[in-house]
């Protein structure tokens, strides 16, 4: 069977975190549209994620600080339109569920209704307590820990996390947290190899990585930078853009963006991606 065939029964949940436990590797992309959508379900990419990232990709912002609720719901309905018979992740944005639990279940059930399966937040900590509330309720989630792009000023700009014994213990500890809450998933973003290997075999959700090293349970990538079309913020000099260390263009070997979507997901089921030199 072509591991990379679409599923055509309808999403499942349990069986990607079936899948995850057998040892096949999970492939999930960013997508913001139907067409890309309806590409990425041929090509049998595992899970959807409509990201905040759009800030950027999409509406050529610095950060993804001004993305809302509206456009996080317009953009899950497009893709969930494009691609029915795959799992949609999508993100929570900033200020829709730091405030209080009520309002981020209200802002999930949001995303939920426009076609999401599963929605992502940032932080650990005190967003443990935001995650078992909402898993409690019946939403599924997917904890995003490491560089959270969300927290970008806090954190003095794009840096590697979990570099020091403080910064990865503390990594460590908010993953089991999170996954002792009942959380889907746990995304870890720009983080040691070694430190997400650690984590991945600590804890019981599965984990994906970006920038996180091949023993992560499965992997992401923002989809313009899979295709090596996105070049900076608006208004930049686009060469003196640098992608990060993590980023493979899949469409420099072939002309053909499905092509290239799919060999991502070959190279993600059979451990040739991440190599070495996308890891940190």
């Amino acid at each position: 069977m072509n591991s990379t065939a679409p599923n055509l029964t309808g999403p499942n949940l349990t069986e990607l975190q079936k899948k995850a436990a057998s040892g096949e590797k999970i492939a999930m992309l960013t997508c913001y549209d139907s067409t890309f959508a309806k590409l990425m379900e041929l090509a049998g990419v595992d899970i959807l994620l409509v990201g905040d990232s759009l800030g950027m990709v999409l509406q050529g912002a610095e950060n993804t600080l001004n993305v809302s609720m509206h456009h996080m719901t317009y953009h899950t309905k497009s893709v969930s339109a494009g691609a029915p018979n795959t799992v949609i992740m999508a993100d929570m944005p900033l200020g829709s569920y730091e405030h209080d639990n009520e309002a981020a279940f209200k802002n999930a059930v949001w995303l939920i209704k426009s076609g999401a399966h599963m929605v992502k937040f940032e932080g650990g900590g005190s967003k443990v307590e935001t995650a078992r509330y909402l898993v409690e309720r019946g939403i599924p989630v997917c904890a995003h820990l490491g560089f959270t792009p969300q927290s970008v000023n806090q954190l003095g700009g794009y840096r590697i996390q979990g570099k020091t014994e403080a910064s990865a213990e503390q990594i460590l500890n908010d993953a089991k947290a999170m996954s002792d809450a009942g959380v889907s998933f746990v995304l870890l973003e720009m983080v040691p190899a070694a430190l997400a290997k650690k984590i991945t075999e600590s804890i019981v959700a599965p984990t994906i990585g970006i920038g996180a090293g091949v023993d992560c349970s499965g992997q992401v990538l923002v989809i313009q930078d899979l295709l090596g079309i996105y070049t900076g913020v608006s208004g930049k000099d686009p060469s003196e853009f640098k992608s990060p260390r993590f980023v493979k263009n899949f469409l420099q070997d072939t002309n053909s963006i499905q092509q290239a979507i799919t060999n991502y997901v070959r190279a993600v089921k059979d451990k040739s991606f991440p190599a070495q030199e996308h890891s940190y």
